[in-house]
């Protein structure tokens, strides 16, 4: 279990319990608002709560009823095979119930808070139960090759079949004996009902720059039959630093389902005495006497041993070292990743589940700090770095740079980080060349993702009704970045065109007068009674949407937190039982009128 879990305290009468768990696995408390007296994190709503840590793939143990932790996440269940562990505690700590997650870290978890504090792990799974082992879960450093066996395997065993085991897998010691089902633990390829491959493999590789991809691949498969070592013993790829970003090297980690992590040439060159076939030439070019041996070697450890050596094609070279034991820990560090996310306008229920889970994911959060603060819960206890207003660049290169020393970063945005905010920037920076201010050579071998956020606009319109049910266009009116001479011309553009228009920074402190004369250019085209949402501060307590005629728009009720929506000529203002409701149609009275006259009906 990769993410640490959360200890959810309800009231006074769990709070014991809860800090004596969080102690045990060092996790933080969250306690409910003015119910809980201490805790790291305090929260108003234990369902929405809840919800919101079991969308981000946050473990959850809660100190409380079972019936709120089921009723909290059940709206959101979907898939058993990756969602976090989900356990209940009584008050008294005298009984650990394991909701969610059994064979995905939750069994294991109650059995280690029931034994912390002698308390009874309510474990129902039928394999932990009867047989005291759950096969598709095995310990770290082994991996399951057939995984789509094991419940036809348990079903079996639980009905009083027994079982034979060839090879050492001390965690099924205990298993009933017998030849119905059989059970194989290697290194090597095997045909059993259930094949575990001890993880004591590591794969090291080079490939020339834009190697194809498929000769990688074929390269590794073959090298691996004739070292008779089965994928699934494979812990992970290993290469130097300066490949941390060759697609032909992720794509193999794909196919193979196993992490890739990089060394630099020093930590490469040290391993040259153990090297089969050490050379001058890729010394010279890239500072060390092997990429592929050495680092397999240097990912095994100080007592593996180089079972295949260097093989080659044109473009690519492959090596595996064997440990003596199944590896349990990664050495190296990773390649390094930023993620652009846009955290909507500001309510976690308009956060996406994937942004969510990139955030928990993160080691490191970037962003202005406001931004960062409205993750609440999210960002307690990660590392942030909050940058001010106009650091914009300043931001995106340093959260680079940091994702360039093999950080999982995450860049905060508000809205959608595509539309006005951060993401632009990063590949702006990122495309720059060294001399013209780019980013260094490790920050541009970094992976980087987007996740997509709920724009401002989506939310005002939302609020409003339907505005952009036809043609729309957004505008920045900041002179910062963009000449005042382009944003009049655009201004012109959109409305001979007719558009509904969102503006974004409409005002500042500074600029007050552009606002106006927006207004003005688009009264020469529009009615002045076309409808203007005013929408403030969305998704936060403090929201503020009002309805204006476009004549009577005044700057002074407008500042930066808020979103202008300019209708069209064609946009309504609807009085409505819920109130106001803006929208504007796309045509279907003329298209039914059009049917009707087509029919001869009237």
């Amino acid at each position: 279990m990769a993410v640490k879990p959360v200890i959810l305290c309800l009231n006074r009468a769990g709070e014991a319990t809860a800090h004596r768990i969080a102690k045990l696995l060092d996790a933080p408390v969250h306690g409910r608002d003015t119910r809980v007296d201490q805790a790291d994190v305090f929260f108003a709503n234990a369902l929405d709560h809840t919800r919101m840590l079991f969308q981000a793939g946050t473990p959850v143990i809660g100190v409380c009823a079972s019936g709120i932790l089921i009723r909290a996440v059940a709206p959101v269940l979907a898939d058993k095979t990756t969602e976090p562990p989900v356990l209940s505690v009584s008050d008294d700590g005298a009984v650990v119930v394991p909701l969610l997650g059994g064979h995905r870290g939750a069994n294991r978890l109650a059995g280690q808070i029931a034994e912390a504090l002698g308390a009874t792990a309510a474990v129902t799974t039928a394999g932990d139960v009867a047989l005291g082992v759950a096969l598709d879960e095995p310990p770290a450093g082994y991996r399951l090759a057939n995984p789509e066996n094991a419940k036809e395997v348990m079903a079996n065993l639980l009905s009083g079949a027994g079982a034979t085991v060839e090879g050492t897998a001390p965690w099924l010691a205990d298993l009933p004996k017998g030849d119905a089902v059989t059970i194989a633990c290697t290194t090597a390829p095997a045909t059993a009902d259930l094949v575990f491959h001890p993880q004591q493999a590591t794969l090291g590789v080079g490939c020339a720059r834009n190697c194809a991809p498929e000769e990688l691949h074929d390269l590794v498969m073959k090298t691996l039959t004739e070292a008779n070592i089965a994928p699934a013993a494979l812990k992970a790829i290993y290469t130097l630093d300066l490949k941390a970003d060759e697609p032909a090297v992720h794509a193999l980690s794909r196919a193979l389902d196993i992490p890739v992590r990089v060394f630099d040439a020093a930590a490469l060159e040290a391993e040259t005495p153990r090297l089969q076939n050490p050379s001058d030439v890729v010394f010279a070019e890239v500072g060390t006497h092997g990429v592929s041996e050495a680092a397999a070697l240097a990912g095994a450890g100080d007592k593996a041993t180089l079972i295949a050596p260097k093989h080659k094609t044109k473009n690519a070279t492959c090596a595996i070292a064997l440990a003596p034991q199944p590896i349990t820990e990664l050495r190296g560090r990773a390649r390094g990743k930023l993620s652009i996310i846009g955290i909507g306008p500001g309510q976690h229920s308009w956060r996406t589940p994937e942004a969510s889970q990139l955030v928990n994911e993160a080691e490191e959060l970037v962003g202005y700090g406001l931004y960062i603060d409205l993750l609440g819960p999210l960002a307690y206890g990660k590392q942030r770095s909050d940058f001010p207003l106009g650091g914009e660049e300043d931001r995106c290169r340093y959260a680079l740079e940091r994702a360039g020393e093999g950080r999982n970063v995450a860049l905060i945005c508000s809205g959608d980080a595509g539309i006005y905010a951060m993401g632009a920037l990063v590949f702006e920076l990122l495309d720059r060349s060294p001399e013209d201010l780019g980013v260094t050579d490790a920050a541009r071998r970094v992976e980087v993702v987007s996740t997509p956020g709920v724009s401002a606009l989506q939310g005002a319109a939302a609020r409003a009704g339907a505005p952009l049910g036809h043609d729309f266009c957004a505008i920045s009116l900041s002179d910062l970045l963009t000449p005042r001479e382009d944003i009049v011309k655009r201004l012109h553009a959109a409305a001979e065109g007719d558009f509904v228009i969102a503006f974004y920074n409409p005002v500042s402190m500074r600029r007050r007068t552009l606002l106006a004369e927006a207004r003005d250019i688009l009264l020469q085209h529009r009615p002045a009674d076309t409808p203007v949402m005013l929408a403030s501060s969305l998704g936060r307590p403090e929201e503020h949407v009002r309805y204006r005629r476009l004549d009577e728009l005044e700057v002074d009720e407008v500042d930066m937190l808020t979103v202008v929506l300019v209708g069209s000529s064609h946009s309504k203002l609807a009085q409505l039982g819920e109130g106001p409701r803006m929208y504007t149609p796309r045509g279907y009275a003329r298209k039914i009128d059009g049917d009707l006259a087509k029919t001869g009906t009237s």
